[in-house]
């Protein structure tokens, strides 16, 4: 059973929105407040990860669920990963406030987008189901190395402790399951991506991964500009 591509889109967009939306409100409250505490500037950031990551992990229970129904898997309801607790919310913004190449409202948008994404893959982990990274949109480099893993069961190994690693904000990526072995979404094609992934300059994932975001530059900025 396919996951068709406008319904896997759906999906996505919804995702989208809920980030965006705690991105949005956390911008609107530093407009608004630009002399703040620092100590209320993260418990605003907190409670937006708290509110809009249960959100991101309802629609993705949601998503989980239905796949599973539509495969035949005889599995329990998908289960809400924990959002991120307070002093996992204050040491990314913390170190946000440290790296001018990132800000606080891409920081609470990635620990949204964060919560979905370890609800689909700690239910997968707890199922024996398969994930792959599914891109979307300008899909960066490193997203790109991901989706060339194509299906797996070793979840585990895509996180940290109690979180998916590789979540990053701007990124519509994200995880998707199947529980036939045999199943996948529509317009998902990891040979392809393993393919771009070989074909890098480089020994060393690290190295290859370098060379696919020059091309990707070179591609984006024709000419040097």
């Amino acid at each position: 059973m396919q996951i068709r591509e406008a319904d896997w889109q759906r999906y996505i967009r919804r995702l989208s929105a809920i980030d965006r939306r705690a991105a949005e409100r956390m911008q609107a409250w530093l407009e608004r407040n630009p002399n703040a505490e620092r100590s209320a500037m993260l418990n605003y950031a907190y409670n937006l990860s708290s509110v809009f990551g249960e959100a991101a992990c309802a629609l993705a229970c949601e998503m989980y669920d239905s796949v599973a129904i539509a495969q035949g898997a005889v599995v329990q309801p998908a289960a809400a990963a924990e959002t991120a607790t307070f002093p996992e919310v204050a040491k990314a913004v913390n170190g946000t406030l440290l790296n001018m190449h990132s800000t606080v409202p891409q920081t609470v948008s990635r620990l949204v987008k964060q919560a979905g994404a370890d609800t689909m893959l700690h239910n997968a982990i707890r199922d024996g189901a398969e994930w792959a990274w599914i891109p979307s949109g300008d899909t960066c480099a490193f997203c790109i190395m991901l989706a060339s893993n194509g299906w797996q069961r070793q979840g585990r190994k895509a996180s940290r402790g109690q979180h998916a690693e590789h979540i990053h904000a701007n990124c519509d990526c994200t995880y998707a399951v199947r529980f036939d072995g045999v199943s996948g979404v529509q317009g998902y094609d990891p040979e392809r991506y393993l393919e771009t992934y070989n074909d890098a300059e480089g020994k060393t994932w690290r190295e290859k991964l370098n060379s696919m975001r020059r091309d990707q530059y070179a591609e984006e900025h024709p000419g040097g500009e």
